[in-house]
């Protein structure tokens, strides 16, 4: 006996990889990482939904050889990367309306 979602004639196909859909346009809340306070543990890259979190090479100078990034056009504003960071760094912040 087949499977149900075998019986589908097609399954859905997104038109573009999902980690080109840019999701900022309806955050309500913004992640903000305090790099003093940050120890580069990446916890809130490993739990971050969206991917939205790049590890990149830290500034010459900064503590540590790489730190974590927002790439604010993908992220959603979810709050999981504040809640999950063990020193606290990330606060969530409203997120600022344009004209």
């Amino acid at each position: 006996m087949p499977y149900p979602w075998q019986e589908l004639e097609e399954a859905p196909i997104a038109r573009v990889p999902t980690s080109e859909i840019k999701r900022s346009s309806w955050r309500t809340m913004r992640p903000v990482i305090d790099y003093d306070r940050c120890i580069s543990c990446m916890i809130c890259w490993k739990f971050c939904p969206d991917v939205a979190i790049r590890i990149e090479k830290a500034p010459e100078g900064h503590k540590y050889d790489e730190i974590p990034v927002i790439d604010y056009d993908y992220c959603k504003g979810c709050g999981i990367c504040a809640n999950e960071c063990p020193v606290k760094c990330i606060t969530m912040e409203r997120e600022e309306v344009g004209p």
